[in-house]
């Protein structure tokens, strides 16, 4: 309930302060909602900032949502950590966490490559050796020096703004569609039937939509274990890999919210959904990789 209720008013005070600057800049550009233009203006502002908010507030959302323990600069994660960000040119180190669960996981977010964190599950220091512990590390810092978070944002900020102006251009179509000739103004039947369309289409076209946020996400991770590669070694990553193969039942135990951080995914129904690439793929892709 307590979780709940954080992402409920984190929300309400993000949709609050998106609505207030979309206002202010459909003024000061002269156009009006119900124009295209305003409308455009308006789906870009809710899709981009939505997910630039998201990012901004993501290593304090991590901290305050998943428990996360900071580990000391003296503490030898840390260090290692520190030692492969410098080895792949980042100039601001992560901050290294450690959380308790059974999951098999490690992750990375922050607003950028300077601004970061690392945090590494009870449940994967257990079940893996120092190196294969080492792979998980170098993926991570990889995902960082990539700019992931960012490249993620940049694209669900697109795909956000499309939808929501399709969802309702293709609303007013229908509705207009299902009016004819009748020209007096919507009644509250028209608003309910209005806000189910609008609905249904945004659902649509967010599950269409999701093939293509989900291919960018798995060519980040073939990227990622390549980086990984290049800073700690190719069988060290291999080795990570295959412990989390092995360790499957214990991959996709982890909050969903960081889904797309996390250095696997459990198995999904059709891979154009998943997050992740088999564990297979990446095995198959980075024996074949030449460094």
């Amino acid at each position: 309930m307590k979780r709940f209720m954080f992402f409920f008013l984190t929300n309400l005070l993000v949709t609050l302060t998106l609505m207030i600057v979309a206002s202010v800049v459909m003024s000061f550009m002269g156009v009006q909602f119900g124009s295209n233009a305003g409308l455009a203006v308006f789906c870009f502002i809710f899709g981009m900032g939505g997910a630039f908010i998201s990012l901004v507030l993501s290593k304090w959302m991590a901290k305050r949502t998943m428990g996360l323990e900071e580990l000391p600069p003296t503490h030898a994660m840390t260090q290692k950590v520190h030692a492969l960000a410098r080895r792949a040119g980042l100039t601001g180190m992560p901050e290294v966490y450690f959380y308790k669960s059974a999951e098999v996981n490690a992750f990375a977010t922050g607003p950028s490559r300077n601004n970061s964190l690392v945090a590494v599950s009870s449940g994967l220091v257990e079940r893996m050796t120092d190196d294969e512990v080492e792979g998980v590390l170098a993926h991570e810092v990889s995902h960082i020096a990539n700019g992931d978070t960012v490249t993620m944002t940049l694209v669900q900020g697109i795909v956000s703004s499309f939808v929501m102006f399709a969802t309702y251009i293709i609303s007013n179509i229908v509705m207009n569609a299902l009016r004819g000739d009748d020209d007096e103004g919507r009644g509250i039947g028209d608003f309910f039937l209005y806000h189910i369309i609008h609905n249904i289409l945004y659902t649509l076209l967010s599950f269409m939509s999701l093939p293509l946020v989900m291919y960018v996400s798995r060519w980040r991770e073939y990227r990622a274990d390549a980086g990984a590669a290049k800073l700690a070694g190719k069988e060290k990553m291999k080795a990570a890999l295959e412990r989390l193969k092995s360790n499957i039942d214990n991959v996709d135990k982890h909050d969903k919210s960081i889904e797309v951080m996390a250095i696997s995914s459990g198995k999904s129904w059709n891979e154009l959904f998943s997050s992740h690439p088999s564990l297979d793929k990446r095995i198959r892709a980075l024996e074949s990789l030449r460094l």
